[in-house]
């Protein structure tokens, strides 16, 4: 099988996307960034010049090397430019249907006849798109898990209208910028990685909301019963705590759970509100860059 995709456009400059962006031009790929204003693109510039050294400290990756990726990269906030060469679109928007729903409308008119999209979306189905889209033959699940250059997992996901060789080009791709390919042949909400995280993370949250203990408490046990680096709360402020509120916003609107939405109105009023947005922000559960479960004396009684 022969990829050839050569220009990649990456959609939404989050934490997430920004880190698909610069993973993308680290091997070799031109990139093309887009997201809604100047503003946000000016954002995630500093956030990806960020990963520079990230790479070079985790990866050995040399000055030369990580400029050079850096150079591979352009940003554009008039998605027409933006996608005007592209082989792929990765949409790493956020986690609200009609938000993605208007972007593949839009999309769909504006890119090229070739583009395959993939969704980087963390809970939602490709399927729930596909038709916005224009060429649900051209379209599939993308998913990557944070700090993509170290947790380098590709979960590529089809829905029943995806092309088999799109499938397997999108494989492909994801083998050439440095992840471990993991193929699923049937739509599934959250993949495989989220639907084992996804509920491990909001039996925290409704732990937490229930004041049954608090945040540093649950962490704790889950770290010293388990054996786990890292507890519950330390992983939301890596996923970011926006995504989070999104994700349980979502069940609380679709099930109408009184649960769920007592643990979304939690986060908004708690965390969302006050600007504790996770790790990249410096606050969320824990501050930064010194958190209270880093510390050596954490898991002691």
């Amino acid at each position: 099988m022969m990829m050839e995709y050569k220009n990649i456009t990456v959609a939404g400059s989050g934490v997430l996307g920004s880190q698909i962006a610069y993973q993308t031009a680290f091997h070799g790929f031109n990139v093309s960034v887009y997201d809604i204003n100047d503003e946000a693109l000016n954002v995630a510039k500093e956030r990806i010049n960020k990963l520079k050294d990230v790479y070079k400290a985790d990866l050995n990756a040399t000055d030369a090397v990580v400029d050079s990726a850096f150079k591979r990269i352009s940003f554009n906030s008039d998605l027409a430019k933006a996608v005007k060469n592209a082989d792929l679109v990765i949409e790493a928007i956020p986690e609200v249907v009609s938000i993605k729903t208007d972007f593949y409308e839009k999309l769909g008119q504006v890119a090229p006849e070739k583009t395959v999209f993939a969704t980087n979306s963390s809970t939602l189905l490709p399927s729930q798109f596909a038709e916005a889209t224009g060429r649900p033959g051209k379209f599939l699940a993308l998913h990557f898990a944070n700090e993509i250059w170290k947790n380098n997992t590709a979960e590529v996901m089809k829905h029943p209208g995806t092309d088999e060789s799109v499938f397997n080009e999108v494989i492909e791709f994801a083998k050439a910028i440095g992840m471990v390919a993991l193929p699923l042949h049937k739509e599934q909400p959250g993949y495989i990685l989220n639907s084992l995280l996804v509920p491990f993370l909001d039996a925290a949250q409704t732990l937490l909301a229930r004041e049954v203990a608090d945040v540093e408490t649950i962490d704790k046990t889950w770290m010293i019963g388990t054996g786990a680096p890292l507890g519950p709360f330390a992983i939301l402020d890596i996923v970011g705590v926006t995504t989070a509120y999104h994700i349980v916003s979502a069940k609380a609107q679709a099930t109408g759970n009184p649960e769920a939405q007592k643990v979304a109105d939690l986060m908004k009023e708690n965390y969302i509100d006050k600007g504790k947005l996770g790790r990249e922000t410096g606050e969320g559960f824990y501050k930064y860059p010194n958190p209270a479960f880093a510390q050596p004396d954490f898991l002691k009684g």
